[in-house]
């Protein structure tokens, strides 16, 4: 499956993180790149209205947000996650991003 991101600066955010977080980053996008829409849990999660999260875990908790799009993944949308929940702000945010690619 084609990964990609809807903008730069989503990938320059993760990119640019710590050795050790850039390394489990490559492999979760990996593993989507991999198995696509047949990904589940523990990597993915279903979030809302057709938006997952591809999870990172290790010292810092990063959630990757994307869609699926025909035959490609399209990130929207990436944090390191601080608390247990996601924040609603997070997911109102993905959603509306998700709303505009229509």
């Amino acid at each position: 499956m084609k990964i990609n991101f809807l903008f730069t600066e989503t990938y320059d955010f993760l990119f640019n993180l710590d050795d050790v977080s850039v390394g489990k980053i490559n492999k979760a996008v990996g593993l989507l790149e991999q198995y696509g829409n047949t990904i589940r849990y523990p990597h993915t999660k279903y979030i809302s209205e057709g938006v997952f999260e591809l999870r990172v875990i290790g010292s810092n908790n990063i959630r990757i947000f994307f869609v699926f799009k025909k035959e490609e993944a399209i990130i929207l949308h990436a944090i390191i996650k601080k608390t247990q929940r996601l924040a609603r702000k997070d997911i109102d945010y993905v959603v509306r991003l998700k709303n505009r690619l229509r």
